[in-house]
């Protein structure tokens, strides 16, 4: 039981909370007695989910309207949270989005998104809550990576690029904060039935190809739950596609080669 008494009004941040691992990370640290802070675009979604949350757990949950590409006024609102909040405890870097498109066919406008989103609004995030972390002496910041960024794939280029540098900031950071007693954990995850697939892969065909392989995102709330306030370094799942991504840093060509068809299903 003093396990499951480890969250209790801690106050944590979630990006993109209004649905899929998000929500679902919401809920869990809410049933753990932690007081998640829910941001992403959508206030109906947000309200449903601060309603159900403090009804059910009796537990503060506040939430902010925000559109992370805005630079300034996600900077403001990260302040503004922890204005509100007198502390923060994690940081979690949800908020993502993957548009499956050939280099020579993609818009600027897209591969622009995907680097504002994925990396600046991460980045910004820590830039604003990290000091706030050195001061009080702990804190955990836990990106949300991918293993497109272990792992990358056609249709995928600028999509697995923002995921490298995902893991790549991750990385330094965890170094650079060692003796500061906050912890940095990437999460690096293969595909999960959310609504990610919809901007990513609309007409549904890499979906067909891989569902059997999809992750719940309710289990991968769990593993990250589960993990918060612990020296995690990474979480990845499914476990064979992380055996996988150490073949491939050992044999690159040979394992392109041999999974050309498969890494070709996103065509």
């Amino acid at each position: 039981m003093i396990f499951l008494k480890e969250l209790h009004n801690k106050n944590i941040i979630i990006t993109g909370a209004s649905s899929g691992i998000g929500e679902k990370i919401a809920t869990r640290v809410a049933a753990r007695g932690a007081n998640p802070i829910l941001v992403a675009r959508s206030e109906t979604k947000l309200e449903q989910l601060q309603t159900e949350l403090t009804r059910k757990f009796a537990v503060e949950c506040r939430y902010y309207v925000a559109d992370l590409v805005d630079v300034e006024s996600w900077k403001t609102t990260l302040q503004q949270i922890i204005a509100d909040a007198g502390k923060v405890d994690a940081l979690i870097n949800n908020a993502g989005v993957g548009i499956f498109e050939y280099v020579n066919e993609a818009s600027w406008e897209s591969t622009d998104r995907m680097f504002q989103l994925n990396v600046m609004a991460l980045i910004q995030a820590v830039y604003q809550v990290l000091p706030h972390f050195i001061e009080q002496g702990h804190g955990h910041i836990v990106n949300i990576a991918s293993m497109a960024g272990k792992i990358a794939t056609p249709k995928a280029a600028v999509y697995s690029s923002t995921k490298h540098a995902v893991l790549g900031f991750s990385n330094a950071l965890r170094l650079e904060t060692a003796a500061t007693g906050v912890y940095v954990t990437t999460v690096n995850l293969g595909p999960v039935k959310t609504n990610f697939f919809t901007t990513a892969d609309p007409e549904g065909t890499y979906q067909q190809s891989v569902q059997r392989y999809m992750l719940d995102p309710d289990q991968v709330a769990k593993k990250v739950v589960n993990s918060l306030f612990t020296k995690k370094r990474e979480i990845n799942m499914p476990g064979w596609m992380d055996a996988g991504s150490k073949v491939y840093s050992l044999f690159p060509h040979l394992f392109e080669r041999l999974l050309k068809n498969q890494f070709n299903k996103k065509g």
